[in-house]
């Protein structure tokens, strides 16, 4: 999943940029690129051999995902409400389009952490113990 972690922030960082070149609204901008440059450096963080921490870093960075992911979903309403006809008159709606996309692409990498997390659980489970005698 670092890899995925990783993945997902490159394309977070590349949404923030492209926002940035069509709207020319920094602020707004920033919003995916920052969720991905941290991503990104959780997803660096978890290529280590050490169990343990790569199990804290990963439940780091799906929460972080899922926070992105809760503070931008309001917009998949609002882009599909837009796309209906019903709102007429938004802001900008480029931004509005750039966060829905946001919303989903941390949706789906939420999904795909916790599918990884249980299956990694039953793995883990299933294996036998190999707890050497003596050894704490």
């Amino acid at each position: 999943m670092a890899r995925m972690t990783l993945l997902i922030g490159l394309v977070l960082v590349v949404m923030g940029i492209l926002q940035y070149e069509v709207t020319n609204h920094a602020s707004a901008a920033l919003i995916p690129a920052a969720f991905g440059i941290i991503l990104g450096v959780l997803g660096v963080t978890a290529r280590t051999e050490k169990e343990k921490i790569r199990m804290i870093v990963m439940h780091i960075a799906v929460t972080v995902g899922l926070v992105g992911f809760l503070m931008t979903a309001g917009s998949i309403w609002t882009y599909v409400q837009m796309l209906r006809g019903i709102y007429t008159y938004t802001p900008n709606t480029a931004m509005v389009k750039d966060r829905a996309t946001m919303s989903v692409v941390l949706l789906f990498y939420v999904l795909l952490c916790v599918r990884s997390f249980i299956s990694a659980r039953k793995a883990r489970e299933a294996a036998p113990e190999t707890r050497v005698v003596g050894s704490r």
